[in-house]
């Protein structure tokens, strides 16, 4: 692929439906790795420049949100060694980030449980959330000691807490209750799920916010995962009918409704 040839793509697919929200399964650094004699970490850190091209596309593309599944909860498990390298790489490059975030307006966040994460690394992502807070562009959304159980978890509590308090009583919980107690509370949910490496689950990721969520899965792992790649994810969703439990019909029959309002007409 041409880089003539990807900026065409990019300028077609800004002119059809973009996803506000992007939530990505960044899956194959390790094998990656293996595959070529190399350790873990030298996976994980090539996974990294992936990351750099994506967000800089999302950010050109005007997507609203991206967010990586970067460390989950049951990541904990794997030797200490990768653990303790994964902590240190991702520290070293929020670090080096930011003045990058900044010239391209990326307002950095995280969802998880980052207070289970090492003080180094929780120091810097805070240091980095604050010195981003200010941009307009893109919003990056990292996933750290993040599970979609635990979310909801830690949600009930504090729903619970609030019962207990006499603020809620338990007739008042709806939808909207739990969203505003989620770690994701004020984002959008995400359009589209990318998932590298060929794998066909979801990993206990955003369990709550993927009930609509179209998916996109690719056999090409993370590392090597380009600017090509992400085109065509956006352009298989932007040729997807996302009917939200509606027939075809009652789908055409918003959308029309939307155009008239918005280009006049009369009444709906």
């Amino acid at each position: 692929m041409t880089e003539v040839s990807i900026e065409s793509r990019k300028d077609e697919i800004k002119q059809k439906r973009v996803p506000r929200h992007v939530a990505v399964i960044m899956d194959g650094n390790g094998r990656w790795a293996k595959k070529r004699n190399l350790s873990r970490i030298d996976g994980h850190r090539a996974g990294i420049d992936t990351v750099r091209r994506i967000v800089r596309l999302a950010g050109e593309l005007e997507i609203g949100y991206l967010t990586l599944y970067t460390f989950s909860s049951e990541n904990w498990n794997r030797p200490p060694g990768e653990v303790h390298g994964i902590m240190k790489l991702l520290t070293e490059t929020i670090r080096k980030e930011v003045p990058e975030l900044n010239r391209n307006h990326v307002r950095l966040k995280t969802i998880g449980d980052i207070d289970g994460l090492p003080k180094k690394s929780r120091d810097a992502l805070l240091e980095a959330i604050e010195l981003t807070a200010k941009n307009d562009g893109l919003t990056l959304v990292l996933a750290l000691n993040y599970g979609g159980r635990n979310e909801i978890v830690r949600a009930v509590r504090k729903i619970a807490g609030k019962i207990e308090n006499g603020e809620l009583t338990s007739g008042d919980i709806t939808s909207d209750t739990i969203e505003s107690a989620l770690d994701t509370t004020g984002m959008p949910d995400p359009d589209l799920l990318v998932r590298t490496s060929g794998e066909y689950r979801l990993s206990n990721y955003l369990l709550w916010q993927l009930a609509y969520t179209e998916l996109w899965i690719t056999d090409v792992m993370w590392p090597d995962f380009g600017e090509s790649d992400f085109l065509d994810a956006l352009e298989s969703f932007s040729g997807r009918e996302r009917r939200f439990g509606m027939t075809s019909q009652q789908v055409n029959g918003v959308a029309r409704t939307i155009k008239k309002l918005i280009f006049g007409g009369g009444n709906p």
